[in-house]
């Protein structure tokens, strides 16, 4: 019997342009990892948190990870415990699933430690109470393809059902993060509450477009569907420079470019003969504007959360 691992929950791109709330994708390049040792005592601590951590709260209900092993251990009734020590590898208000990608990892540990591990799904919705710490809402388009890995279609909330879409292999991510930060509350408080007849048909075209795009390996419809014409108009002003960044991206050979969640992090998928150049553009027009930046390219395959010490 385990009494001591070590997961590893992906960064992730959610809403991926056209698909708020309920599309996301993995970015294996960059995560959070968290150790999780079980203790006798019947409660939920966390030790300490590194990496790129920030001022995070150590108190189980006010952290991420913390609240998720705590809904975990109350809904199953155990009768012991877990101790956290958590390593930030996603900067804090990035937009790049941070607070999702400890929840999912401290949920997938504590998993291991079980006598009889639950399965993915379920592990979804005690990750879910985690992410609702940070954003102050429900919705899995960070903790869903963080947790089961590559393009994921998340449809529902209290019964959620969760597909994975397939991305042309040909194609890369590339993540772009301006050294600022951008709380997800505000980014979704600025959102309007209404959409027009016309938005709503132009996004929804976008959006099956974009699936369709994706299983059938065709870029140009990808391409012509990437366009998101609800949220990125609202919150690109929360991002210095981002319609030139944009420019920049799409002028190296990207098939579309838009935020990464809430933002701040812009990304873009390119064929991968043209990655490299995106990235660059993409850091240089951010560098023009007085960001710096940390950048990744990244395949978008099916790589989940995992255990990666036991």
């Amino acid at each position: 019997m385990l009494t001591d691992v070590t997961a590893f929950a992906p960064a992730t791109v959610a809403n991926v342009a056209i698909g708020f709330d309920i599309l996301g994708h993995t970015v294996e390049a960059v995560g959070d990892r968290v150790r999780v040792r079980r203790i006798e005592a019947p409660e939920v601590r966390i030790l300490a948190i590194t990496g790129v951590a920030g001022d995070l709260p150590v108190d189980p209900p006010k952290n991420t990870a913390g609240r998720a092993v705590q809904a975990l251990r109350a809904a199953l009734g155990l009768g012991y415990g877990f101790e956290l020590e958590i390593d930030k590898g996603i900067p804090l208000s990035s937009g790049m699933g941070g607070s999702a990608a400890s929840a999912v990892a401290a949920v997938v540990a504590a998993n291991a430690l079980l006598e009889e591990p639950l399965t993915r799904l379920q592990l979804l919705k005690f990750a879910m109470e985690g992410e609702i710490v940070a954003s102050g809402s429900a919705h899995l388009d960070n903790i869903a393809p963080s947790l089961f890995g590559g393009l994921v279609l998340t449809v529902g909330i209290d019964h959620p059902r969760v597909k994975q879409i397939p991305v042309p292999p040909m194609l890369r991510c590339v993540l772009i993060h301006p050294h600022m930060h951008l709380a997800t509350r505000e980014a979704r408080a600025i959102l309007k509450t209404d959409v027009t007849r016309s938005d709503f048909v132009w996004q929804t075209a976008n959006l099956a477009g974009f699936i369709s795009g994706c299983y059938s390996n065709d870029l140009d419809m990808i391409r012509e569907s990437f366009d998101d014409v609800i949220i990125e108009p609202q919150r690109q002003q929360l991002i210095p420079g981002f319609k030139d960044v944009k420019r920049a991206a799409m002028s190296a050979g990207a098939l579309g470019c838009s935020i990464s969640g809430a933002g701040p992090a812009v990304f873009a998928w390119s064929e991968i003969q043209y990655a490299e150049a995106v990235r660059g553009a993409m850091a240089a027009s951010f560098a023009r504007h007085g960001l710096e930046s940390d950048h990744w390219i990244s395949t978008i395959e099916n790589f989940g959360a995992r255990v990666v010490k036991a």
